[in-house]
Order: structure tokens, then sequence, then C-alpha cells
């Protein structure tokens, strides 16, 4: 199935998507644009992650099945000591993939969510 390259930008349905991402992820007051990263910015990974998009999904009726979370989240974990013992062995950070809130817009207008609809 091809989608469009081109989403409509509806203000009302990013401003619903908005509200939903707040409520969801507990932030207060943020500043929520398009390029907002979920985890990054928001701080959401692990099961909460899951947990997000399987609302997302009720919500805005967006099939988010064949959606690998496991290539954008990473598991819930102490940030700080994670990165601490990174910087003491010399580790480089496991880089995953970003999905922002625009990607969740995206998702919405076709109707689901995978590397197809985040890519385009």
């Amino acid at each position: 199935m091809r989608i469009k390259k081109n989403y409509p930008m509806n203000e009302e349905t990013f401003n619903r998507l908005k509200a939903f991402v707040i409520k969801q992820s507990g932030v207060d007051d943020e500043e929520i644009t398009r390029d907002t990263q979920i985890e990054d910015d928001l701080g959401v990974t692990g099961d909460d992650a899951v947990d997000f998009l399987i609302a997302y999904g009720n919500v805005f009726n967006v099939d988010e099945t064949k959606f690998t979370a496991a290539d954008y989240f990473g598991t819930e974990r102490n940030v700080v000591l994670s990165e601490f013992g990174r910087w003491l062995t010399g580790q480089t950070r496991r880089t995953r993939k970003v999905l922002t809130v625009g990607h969740l817009e995206k998702g919405i207008y076709a109707g689901r969510l995978d590397e197809e609809v985040v890519n385009s």
C-alpha cells in the first residue's frame, strides 16, 4: 500500500495529538512541536513507551501492530548511572531510531504507524 508523501497539516488533529502526548507522557506545560522526540524530550521509554503506543493506536484508530518499539525506545533504567557506566568503560551509546510527534501525526493520517510511514 502506498501512502501520501505530503500529509495534510490539520491544526485540529495536531492539537488533539498534542493534548494526548501531554496527558500520556505526564509533562507539564511542555512545548510540544512536531519535532518533539517521544523518548529523548519527553522521557517515554520501556514499558511506558509500549503503553503509550497502544493508547495512541486506540485513541486515534491507528494500527501500530507492525511498529517495532524496541528500535525506537530503550528499556527503563537509571539513565544517569547507565551513562556514567558507559563513560567509565569507554563504551559508546547505543543508537536508536527517533520517533517524533510529527511521525505520530503522519500515522494518524495514514491510519497506521510503521517504518514506511515514519520514513515518508
